[in-house]
């Protein structure tokens, strides 16, 4: 046949405009896709003498990239499946059997065409955004006669023509664009930057990818896919090696995780669990997610779609036979698949830290005390994985100094116990000395002391475990049984509580007696539904006001300022120090529980006043 000129398909040509000027963010994947697209015809060349007898020569199958300096030419070259004349044309003139105007309408303005991945004509189509001419070369293994060569400046038109002497594979020349660092159009002639690019996206490629120039050739990939590879046949040195080359990380995992999916949709995920917590693990702007790869070729560095936000501190690798991408390769789309990947590898995770539990006790404290506060985080995000995530969680406790799970507490819980007892604060002191702690540690029951800030939203929402209901003894009331040893306190209180609940109206919606109380005068307790003071406190610091939340004022009536207290006013109701002292009695329980004076100055002064009375 001879040379034939043709015009490209008119969605071909918008699509070349689009890939030239505005579909890739980066310049440098040119060369991530010849690379893709030369991989894709050597396991093509290899599958077809498989599958079906092909006579071909595979036994040193590799790709090629060749650079000419002076003529400022690049040349990606391999020795696979190759194509006919009807191919070239159908797959580079043509998109396919995609290349509708209505895919083109919506890839303008999302960006975004999962059907075009894949195919060679979209990735080839970048090659223009570096080089102002490319030239085909290329030959279909298991067909007799000459090859084809195609070459275009990527204008609208491409020419056609017989390669009598071209080999059996593709080659790829680009007649590269001058440098130009202010379009991020960088000198793809330099021997450092083909590196660079090589390693950074194909480095995992299972095919040598070899650079010459001059008599010179050099391999520039390693392709040491330690995923791919069964762990019998990989030192833990290797996995460590690999570890801290995707992580930045000086030190070793904490644990490894392989997994492999086979079936009707294929992936390989190789994760890391650091040994330590890094500095923005509760930064925002931290970078967090998972490598992604796609038949060995990289894709993305932080895949936050692949893994849940309260696991950011997971390392790893996930390499899909396929995937549902956008058309740069840049941004992955919402489908099954992804949310596939995303619930197993989630699934194995919280199951490799139980088994840790177990296994490996010390491990599994260094991890909790590492990443245990953000884990807890899953409890608000995930409804579905409350159940794994409160089995790996542990717990400060009343119950000796180390941390307990829930699983253990339930063990231990007293006959006749039905809840399981926590109270949060923002340090273990504060909540052991908690007033609200005296009966509870006076009768023997164990309480969980929860400090961290994620503390005071979970136990809400999750509300029980294992059958037994969350409760804080901060909260409504206490019914724990009486000491029967303890007389009932004498004598009528209800005019003092009346007298106190008029007086600290503004501050309180109730004064009573209280259950809860063995040493303190006095505390303050939340209604059961409502909110805890750390929690509005919470939403005013992230600028939500919602109505202040009046809490209950409860007694100790055998305290001997309550009793006091009772006398002083069954003596003299209009006694001008008891609204002093009702106040002083309200402050000291706010500032009991840590809580913060409303007018400190105010409170400093009538507790000075008070104790120069009595000196």
């Amino acid at each position: 046949m001879t040379m034939e000129t043709l015009e490209f398909q008119a969605e071909a040509r918008q699509l070349l405009q689009l890939m030239v000027h505005s579909i890739y963010s980066n310049k440098d994947i040119f060369l991530r896709e010849l690379i893709s697209n030369a991989s894709d015809a050597l396991d093509k060349l290899r599958l077809a003498k498989l599958q079906d007898g092909l006579e071909a020569d595979t036994s040193d199958l590799h790709i090629e990239i060749e650079v000419d300096a002076e003529a400022r030419t690049l040349t990606v070259r391999d020795n696979g499946i190759g194509m006919t004349r009807e191919e070239v044309v159908a797959l580079i003139g043509t998109i396919a059997k995609s290349g509708t105007a209505e895919l083109l309408g919506k890839l303008k303005e999302a960006k975004e065409s999962p059907e075009l991945i894949g195919q060679f004509g979209v990735g080839f189509y970048s090659t223009f955004m570096v080089a102002d001419k490319v030239e085909l070369i290329t030959r279909k293994a298991g067909t007799e006669g000459h090859g084809t060569r195609w070459e275009s400046a990527g204008e609208g038109t491409f020419t056609i023509d017989d390669a009598p002497d071209a080999p059996v594979g593709t080659a790829v020349t680009l007649h590269l664009r001058p440098k130009d660092e202010d379009d991020a159009l960088y000198d793809y002639t330099d021997a450092w930057k083909i590196k660079e690019i090589v390693k950074r996206y194909s480095d995992f490629i299972a095919f040598p990818i070899r650079k010459t120039s001059g008599d010179e050739v050099e391999t520039l990939n390693s392709q040491k896919a330690l995923w791919a590879r069964p762990r019998s046949e990989v030192t833990d040195a290797e996995y460590h090696e690999f570890y801290k080359h995707i992580s930045h990380d000086w030190t070793d995992p904490l644990e490894i995780i392989n997994m492999k999916a086979e079936g009707t949709f294929e992936y390989e995920a190789l994760l890391f669990i650091p040994s330590r917590a890094p500095h923005d693990l509760f930064q925002r702007d931290a970078r967090r997610g998972l490598q992604l790869y796609v038949k060995r070729v990289f894709i993305m560095d932080d895949s936050k779609e692949l893994i849940p936000d309260y696991l950011r501190f997971v390392k790893g690798v996930v390499d899909a036979a396929d995937l549902s991408l956008n058309i740069s390769r840049e941004i992955l789309q919402q489908d099954r698949h992804i949310q596939m990947i995303r619930r197993r590898l989630v699934k194995k995770v919280l199951s490799t830290i139980k088994d840790l539990m177990s296994s490996s006790p010390e491990k599994y404290a260094t991890f909790w005390r590492e990443f245990g506060r953000a884990v807890k985080e899953g409890l608000l995000a995930e409804p579905d994985n409350h159940k794994p995530i409160l089995e790996i969680a542990s717990f400060g406790t009343t119950e000796g100094t180390e941390p307990t799970t829930l699983t253990a507490y339930i063990e231990r819980m007293k006959e006749g116990q039905e809840e399981i007892y926590f109270l949060t604060g923002e340090s273990r002191s504060q909540v052991e000395n908690s007033p609200h702690m005296e009966a509870f540690r006076a009768q023997g029951y164990e309480v969980l002391v929860l400090t961290d800030p994620v503390d005071e939203i979970w136990v809400d929402v999750v509300g029980e475990f294992d059958g037994k209901k969350l409760r804080s003894i901060a909260r409504g009331a206490v019914d724990l049984p009486k000491d029967e040893e303890k007389p009932e306190p004498e004598g009528d209180f209800a005019p003092l509580l009346g007298f106190l609940t008029e007086k600290l109206t503004e501050q309180v919606k109730e004064v009573r007696l209280s259950h809860r109380l063995t040493t303190s005068a006095a505390c303050l307790v939340s209604d059961a539904d409502d909110i805890t003071p750390a929690l509005e406190k919470m939403y005013r610091a992230m600028g939500q006001e919602g109505p202040r939340v009046k809490r209950i004022l409860e007694l100790n009536p055998n305290h001997p300022l309550v009793s006091g207290l009772r006398a002083a006013h069954e003596r003299s109701a209009g006694d001008a120090a008891l609204p002093d002292t009702a106040e002083l009695l309200y402050g000291t329980a706010l500032l009991a529980e840590g809580g913060d004076l409303e007018d400190p100055a105010r409170f400093a002064k009538l507790l000075a006043d008070r104790l120069a009375q009595t000196v």
